[in-house]
Parts: C-alpha cells; sequence; structure tokens
C-alpha cells in the first residue's frame, strides 16, 4: 500500500501532536526549572499547532467554521510561542 502525500503528512502531523503534548505534560509535571517549564511548553504549542494547521490543509473536505478558527488562531499562537522561546534563549546556566 502507498502513502499519498496527504496521508504522509497526516500521520506525520498525528506523530508531531503526540511529541507536543509530551512536550506539555513533561513541562507541568517534570520540570522543576520555571525557563525551562516555560520553553518546553512553547515548543509543544508549536509542534500541536502547526501539526493542526498541517491536518487542516491536507483535509479532503470543504473548511468549516471550526477550520477557519484554527486556520486564524494558530498562526497566532505559533508567533507569540516563538517568539518567547527566542526571548528566553539568553546562554546560561538555569539551575
Amino acid at each position: 500500500m502507498a502513502l499519498s502525500p496527504a496521508h504522509l503528512a497526516n500521520l506525520i502531523s498525528w506523530i508531531a501532536t503526540g511529541l507536543g503534548l509530551g512536550l506539555w505534560g513533561w513541562s507541568f509535571f517534570r520540570e522543576a526549572n520555571a525557563i525551562r517549564k516555560l520553553r518546553f511548553l512553547d515548543c509543544g504549542v508549536v509542534l500541536v499547532f502547526s501539526s493542526i494547521l498541517v491536518r487542516v490543509v491536507a483535509q479532503e473536505r470543504p473548511m468549516n467554521a471550526l477550520d477557519w478558527t484554527w486556520v486564524f488562531l494558530s498562526p497566532l499562537f505559533i508567533a507569540a510561542a516563538l517568539w518567547r522561546l527566542a526571548r528566553t534563549a539568553c546562554p546560561g546556566d538555569y539551575e
């Protein structure tokens, strides 16, 4: 069975969603350092919302109101998380 590009993108987006949710869980339950917690959370936000956008683009049905909401809100969350990642990327030890 050959995978079409849309099915491959969908599969990879679900893997990225799982990684993003894992980073969220790690930041909430395992990380004690506030800077690292925020960075794990932001990386998870970028992975989850970008994978949602991939699934919206790769779908074969017409877009509904929820899809349009994802299309407009996801880039805002991604941009905010990337901005915070850039702001917390100072060199140094966070111990």
